[in-house]
């Protein structure tokens, strides 16, 4: 009898510690894409700068989130945020069902659950990463216009809509200089000659969703480098070998020293519905720490699913 309450209890004690330990939503290089083989891409009729010149002169990926503002489709946004052991300490989980019809959308919300220490008493969110995620995704669920074409400066919002404007060229223009960050804005340049000597190209080729020929193209950390010679440790991303346009991109970008401190990573793919780049799946992992702010440790899981014209 004893042994039988000893095993119950030892169940129930495992289950509780898998409960308050979910593992983060960890991206990964796009894990719809089954890789088939190594490629030499001169074999293809195509060289390095050949990805180079569309990853720097891209528009269509971050065109693909701005055309969710006339899309309807179906959402689930899974938000965690966790304390100093790694442990959940909030939670927000949103399905949503979005309709655009007529130059005019609907969003309604088909569940929608919060828990834990996710709020200031003001009602805003308590990290700046979970504002983030809401200034991309829900801003565009909640609109009926296009939104800014990137590289535009806003002239409104102060410091932290700039900090917005920096984000969305490290996201969707990466490669590119991002200027005001201390230590960083010359090292995002990972195409420039004086940072091309920190990388190694891989190239493969596979099927992303099972059907769709691409190619891959990763940008890696070479291992002899330092660990802060870099911002970008890796960068990789998948071309339709059909219109070398971009279906997918994972970005791994860490940095050490005592006045700022970070790991991210993030992961997001495309989809064509009825002729038009939408996004599909996006996941996100990071923590921060900055000076006179709250170490914040969070990750997301956006699905988008049921598009419909």
């Amino acid at each position: 009898m004893n042994k039988c309450v000893l095993l119950a209890f030892i169940f129930l004690l495992f289950a509780f510690i898998s409960k308050a330990q979910v593992k983060r939503f960890n991206p990964d290089t796009i894990r719809t894409i089954v890789i088939d083989s190594p490629i030499n891409i001169h074999s293809h009729k195509l060289n390095v700068q050949d990805f180079i010149d569309v990853v720097l002169n891209d528009t269509s990926f971050y065109q693909a989130f701005r055309n969710m503002k006339h899309a309807s489709f179906i959402a689930e946004n899974y938000i965690y945020t966790y304390d100093k052991h790694n442990k959940i300490d909030g939670k927000i989980y949103r399905k949503i069902k979005r309709t655009y019809a007529n130059g005019s959308h609907k969003v309604e919300y088909l569940a929608k659950r919060d828990s834990g220490n996710m709020y200031k008493k003001d009602g805003k969110y308590q990290l700046y990463t979970v504002n983030m995620f809401d200034y991309i995704f829900t801003n565009a669920y909640n609109s009926n216009g296009n939104s800014s074409p990137l590289g535009a400066k806003s002239t409104n919002g102060g410091k932290d809509q700039s900090y917005k404007d920096k984000l969305k060229t490290l996201i969707f223009a990466p490669g590119h200089r991002v200027d005001g960050i201390p230590f960083i804005s010359n090292k995002t340049e990972i195409f420039s000659p004086d940072m091309r000597q920190y990388y190694d190209y891989q190239f493969a080729r596979g099927k992303y969703l099972d059907s769709i020929p691409v190619y891959r193209f990763k940008v890696i950390q070479k291992s002899s480098t330092q660990d802060n010679d870099v911002v970008i440790k890796e960068l990789t991303t998948i071309f339709d070998t059909r219109t070398f346009q971009i279906l997918g991109r994972y970005v791994n970008l860490s940095f050490h020293n005592m006045f700022i401190d970070f790991d991210v990573q993030m992961n997001m793919e495309l989809n064509r519905f009825n002729g038009e780049l939408l996004p599909t799946k996006i996941t996100y992992q990071g923590n921060w720490d900055i000076p006179f702010h709250k170490t914040e440790r969070a990750s997301f899981l956006i699905v988008q699913k049921d598009f419909t014209p």
